[in-house]
């Protein structure tokens, strides 16, 4: 059996500085990709990287909002780190999700609610370190960012 070599050549590739600045075009492309697959697959899942499509309230307007985003496995939960491409200030999905206790998570055509809590404490240092792990592009992102603290939420299936 031959192993998909994709991930690893993402994780490499995520660790580069240009990579932060073709946000907006992998954006753009991450919409294309989940519209023609009707949301079953996107840009990551067709590097092998575990994606999902993250719709919570927004914390001011209550408006549904979608998001496509790299998760970390943990168990049978899901990790999400705002990194906003090593911008400096935190994505908007993140406060939104910081304001909400559920959320609604599209996994491979799989359609199901969360529960949301911040990771804080003692508990964000080993999320950290796993996510660095996974994802090794977080540690470049973070200096990008000016250092900036990502959040960090766990996503359990409700």
């Amino acid at each position: 059996m031959v192993s998909n070599p994709l991930p690893a050549v993402a994780r490499r590739i995520a660790q580069k500085r240009w990579v932060m600045r073709t946000a907006p075009i992998v954006m753009r492309l991450e919409r294309f990709v989940r519209r023609v697959s009707r949301g079953r697959r996107g840009v990551l899942d067709l590097a092998g990287l575990p994606s999902i499509e993250l719709t919570v309230a927004g914390r001011k307007t209550g408006i549904p909002r979608t998001t496509s985003l790299l998760y970390v496995p943990r168990g049978d939960d899901l990790l999400l780190v705002g990194s906003n491409w090593g911008s400096p200030k935190h994505p908007v999905w993140s406060a939104n999700l910081r304001a909400a206790d559920t959320a609604i998570v599209r996994r491979k055509g799989d359609r199901f609610e969360v529960t949301v809590s911040e990771v804080t404490g003692m508990d964000r240092k080993r999320a950290w370190d796993l996510a660095v792990e996974f994802w090794p592009g977080y540690e470049m992102e973070c200096e990008l960012s000016g250092g900036r603290t990502f959040r960090i939420f766990e996503l359990r299936r409700s």
